[in-house]
């Protein structure tokens, strides 16, 4: 079985195309599996780390403005779809597969013209153009969320819910030993702040208005900040208010130290967070295509299963829903069970098998 997987730009792209690529390997050892991914991006980097050949295409969004580089852009396009479909011919997958990001667009526009299966994967609750523009030609589509049939063809959706990485599928017994990894007190009380794999500014800004309130309310913080803003948060956090970086390597670790967790609402952020079974309050980036961060935080929250706060009122208000949130243990509760009942801790096995089922159709 020869596979072609296409997605990045960003780890909500990346990770989940990762994900399916090792459940292919659990199916069947001998799978050969091809990522395509843009060159320059993040995947062109995360791809290798994780034991797979990539090829790059020239290749970028548009933007929302004018720009030159959207002069640019048909020229893009039409290089990328010709170097897809030379990869096509020179590697000869039985299917292909499409998990979001720019690189994905030609690669499954060149391989479904050549009458290859396809699969598409959507993470999110409102679907990217790429995958809106794909849905009429590809075989499967794989959805995180109910109700997509307002975007895509019904009889083709499977709702399988997001891959994830698998380390964070059994956290029992590890928070001691997350608690030696970043150098906390475990008598404290925990939190977690994700703002996706880049970070987010104003999640950074309001911890960082938030930190003397915090640390008098004996809550430690575990603060992923992204590379842009770290060397701002490390002048003023010390070793009370726990650990910082710009990254975080082991996520087991972090899921398994908090007790709350503040998050954007990415699309894998969400799924992690429903199978390691956090409370969490979400502040959804404005600056995304369609606002579908805040779309994907009110499935949650129409369910009881997260709180929200407004990117917009953050600043004045995060600090004090923290503190709340760390003191209200049976809204924890409520929030843990509510949320559990949303994951999907098989995903990326579930939609494995409908890559196989194509190659055998």
């Amino acid at each position: 079985m020869r596979v072609i997987i296409s997605g990045g730009g960003t780890g909500g792209h990346i990770f989940p195309a990762i994900a399916i690529a090792n459940a292919l390997k659990e199916i069947d050892k001998s799978v050969e599996i091809l990522f395509v991914g843009a060159e320059g991006r993040m995947e062109m980097e995360k791809v290798p780390a994780a034991g797979y050949k990539i090829e790059g295409l020239w290749i970028s969004g548009l933007q929302r403005r004018l720009t030159l580089d959207n002069l640019s852009f048909p020229f893009k396009v039409i290089s990328s779809i010709m170097r897809s479909k030379k990869i096509i011919r020179s590697f000869k997958p039985n299917v292909v597969v499409g998990t979001g990001g720019f690189a994905s667009g030609p690669l499954l526009r060149a391989a479904t013209g050549m009458k290859i299966p396809a699969l598409i994967q959507e993470q999110n609750s409102f679907p990217g153009i790429t995958n809106k523009l794909l849905a009429k030609r590809v075989s499967k589509i794989c959805v995180a969320y109910e109700g997509m049939e307002k975007y895509f063809p019904k009889e083709k959706i499977i709702v399988t819910g997001n891959p994830v990485r698998q380390d964070i599928l059994s956290l029992e017994g590890k928070r001691n030993e997350a608690m030696k990894f970043f150098g906390l007190d475990p008598q404290k009380k925990t939190l977690l702040i994700i703002g996706g794999s880049l970070g987010a500014r104003t999640i950074n800004e309001s911890i960082m208005l938030s930190l003397k309130l915090l640390a008098q309310n004996n809550i430690q913080i575990i603060w992923q900040t992204g590379k842009g803003y770290i060397s701002t948060a490390e002048k003023v956090f010390t070793k009370e208010n726990g650990w910082v970086g710009a990254f975080i390597s082991k996520m087991d670790m972090a899921y398994a130290a908090a007790d709350i967790v503040v998050s954007r609402a990415g699309a894998i952020s969400l799924s992690e967070l429903a199978i390691v079974k956090k409370p969490c309050i979400l502040v959804p980036s404005p600056n995304v295509a369609e606002d579908h961060q805040t779309k994907n935080a009110m499935s949650l929250v129409k369910n009881d299963a997260a709180l929200f706060v407004k990117d917009s009122e953050a600043k004045e208000k995060l600090g004090k829903e923290i503190i709340s949130l760390m003191n209200d243990f049976q809204l924890q509760n409520k929030l843990n069970a509510n949320i559990s009942l949303l994951a999907f801790p098989n995903s990326a096995e579930v939609i494995a098998k409908e890559v196989v089922k194509l190659v055998s159709k």
